[in-house]
């Protein structure tokens, strides 16, 4: 047996790692993965009793969804269609002859989200967050992250190869031959090549403010001698565009250098062989099967999810938020609603109390910090809406599924453009209630905690209170705990990017999140090791979570701390393919679940107490070690 002393994680989730499968169509199981599984199957039985008992099914938006999913489970149909759904896109993309041929249709092809080099998004406007504001943002390179086409990297190789090889065989199932696929495979991947020196890396864009660079509309239409901005603002948007917030200004400032007349087969190759990736899964089972090559490369999946499972993520994919209304009214108690939002409003007095009793940040700090606390708007459950948009999602079952993703993808885009210098509506949520997970918006200074997340292990009225705080208790910390990360704490009480640090009190915060990132940096893990740059602000709100929800444990009535440590280490217990954790290793701004569990108990002085660990034992960490920040 593991002793606890040497290894906390291990010990306590031993039997459970030794038994522990991961299932065939996943990349991983474990805390957070049991629980969406579980959800997974519940609503997979949900839509299909409602497909197949009139009685049962849900009125109003729910409705349309279940059409949808009888859709996506009609494979014969699909199987028929083969790749005539997308026929008319790949049409297009061949009649382009030069750039003016493509700034034709440059509005109509923005407007139903299809490939290009560059994308336009509507988002609050950091230094205005009252307001909607329009971005440009790069295009997505093929491999996950730019490291990975380093000259050194085999891995990015062999994932190249792989997704060259899927490439060509979803090309040739579209009806091209196999030295045409070849081709345009090969030239998509030189066009996909020649992005990546000027895109950022994931440790670069971890520090997320590096995104907000206002440019001139000017300075914007300017970038490109091929690409017409101009028009596509004129048609996209009713108001001016005298500003845009370009998101990696280097890539804009070399876009000259790779959209040009001499590449115009190469980029044409790259939409053609992107928009047939785009929508392989909404065609018929050879596609689906074909186009899962790369991804299951990427992750280490066994075997594909079944056709079924496979329609219901394509329905979660066009009305998450429908079904996660559905999910969250059916299955989330109030009673629990109330715990839980007593634990929140529980961690945020804790919160408080720690601030005014912080020993490095002066009181000029201190207020403005208590303020941005304050104003923290909480969401526990479900929203109270969902986007009115989904008003006009009405599923035609005489279309095929791909004319039905279309017509939905076009009045999504038409809606989410329309928000442009539109007031931001604070309410709205980016998770759906059935998501296990939550998160902090640091644009609107708020906390979200969906309802999938709100039970066992993380959460249950059957659990002890400190079992929860160690649970779900530490979830909400962390969550707290980002409004003043590093990222976070860049943010004002409104969700503007102003700086509300004084200047000795910035510079003793960096230091601190220096003495995070050094603490994970270069640990060895899954054939890898941790970019501690790159997974800093998880770090901070994990480490500021932990140490608020044990303060609020040690608060009620009835505590347990070894319950409390406990079940801190089986919300993060994980089996996971290598292939997927070298993944994470590379793009995850978390860093790996084991490593989330052991190092930030070494942090915290009453863990070594609790279970009598000293200088001898590998658990310990020297009292000047730990690092302490919130």
């Amino acid at each position: 047996m593991t002793n606890l002393k040497d290894d906390f994680y291990e010990a306590i989730n031993e039997n459970w790692l030794k038994t522990a499968e991961i299932p065939a169509d996943k990349p991983a199981t474990g805390g957070f993965q049991d629980l969406a599984e579980d959800i997974e199957q519940l609503l997979i039985n949900e839509l299909n009793e409602m497909s197949s008992n009139e009685e049962r099914l849900a009125k109003g938006k729910m409705k349309e969804a279940v059409a949808f999913y009888r859709l996506a489970n009609d494979y014969d149909k699909r199987n028929a269609l083969k790749a005539s759904p997308i026929k008319d896109l790949l049409k297009r993309i061949h009649t382009i002859n030069d750039f003016n041929d493509l700034n034709q249709q440059l509005g109509n092809w923005l407007k139903e989200g299809l490939a290009l080099p560059f994308e336009f998004f509507v988002d609050a406007d950091m230094k205005n967050t009252q307001e909607h504001t329009l971005y440009l943002a790069p295009a997505s390179l093929i491999l996950p992250d730019k490291t990975y086409y380093d000259k050194d990297n085999q891995q990015g190789e062999q994932l190249l190869q792989v997704f060259f090889e899927m490439a060509v065989k979803l090309l040739k199932l579209t009806g091209y031959s196999q030295s045409e696929s070849e081709t345009i495979a090969e030239q998509a991947l030189a066009f996909d090549k020649s992005l990546v020196p000027y895109v950022r890396n994931a440790e670069e864009n971890a520090d997320y403010t590096k995104i907000y660079n206002p440019r001139d509309k000017k300075t914007v239409i300017a970038y490109s001698d091929q690409i017409d901005f101009a028009a596509a603002f004129d048609e996209l948007f009713d108001k001016t565009v005298d500003q845009v917030i370009v998101t990696e200004p280097e890539y804009f400032e070399h876009f000259n250098t790779f959209v040009t007349q001499g590449h115009l087969s190469l980029l044409k190759s790259w939409m053609l062989t992107l928009t047939v990736f785009s929508y392989a899964n909404y065609l018929s089972e050879d596609f689906r099967q074909t186009a899962s090559l790369y991804r299951r490369a990427l992750s280490g999946i066994d075997e594909l999810p079944s056709q079924e499972k496979a329609a219901f993520h394509l329905t979660l994919g066009q009305f998450d938020q429908v079904i996660g209304l559905y999910y969250g009214k059916k299955y989330f108690g109030e009673q629990a609603k109330q715990d839980v939002e007593h634990m929140v409003r529980s961690m945020i007095k804790i919160y408080k109390k720690r601030l005014e009793q912080n020993d490095w940040l002066s009181e000029a700090t201190k207020e403005k910090a208590i303020v941005k606390l304050d104003k923290i708007g909480i969401n526990v459950g479900y929203p109270d809406k969902i986007p009115a948009v989904y008003e006009k999602f009405i599923t035609n079952k005489d279309e095929s599924l791909v004319a039905n993703v279309r017509r939905f993808t076009q009045l999504a885009r038409k809606d989410h453009f329309k928000k442009f210098k539109q007031p931001v509506d604070r309410k709205e949520w980016e998770m759906a209630a059935s998501t296990v997970n939550a998160y902090y918006n640091g644009s609107l200074n708020i906390i979200v905690f969906p309802a999938a997340i709100l039970q066992a292990p993380f959460y249950s009225l059957n659990q002890s209170a400190s079992a929860n705080y160690g649970g779900i208790g530490a979830v909400i910390a962390h969550e707290i705990s980002h409004a003043f990360d590093n990222n976070g704490a860049k943010f004002d009480e409104y969700g503007n990017l102003n700086n509300w640090w004084t200047k000795d009190d910035l510079s003793h915060f960096e230091e601190l999140a220096q003495g995070m990132i050094q603490e994970f940096d270069g640990l060895e893990i899954a054939g890898g090791t941790v970019n501690g740059k790159l997974t800093v602000s998880e770090n901070i709100a994990d480490a500021g979570g932990l140490s608020c929800a044990l303060e609020a444990a040690k608060n009620e009535k009835q505590t347990d701390l070894e319950a409390f440590f406990c079940n801190w280490a089986k919300i993060w217990r994980t089996k996971a393919k290598s292939q997927y954790q070298q993944l994470l290793l590379a793009i995850d701004v978390h860093a790996p679940a084991k490593l989330r569990a052991n190092i930030q108990l070494q942090n915290l002085d009453d863990f070594f107490t609790v279970f009598d660990i000293h200088p001898t034992d590998k658990m310990y960490r020297k009292p000047e070690d730990r690092v302490k920040i919130w």
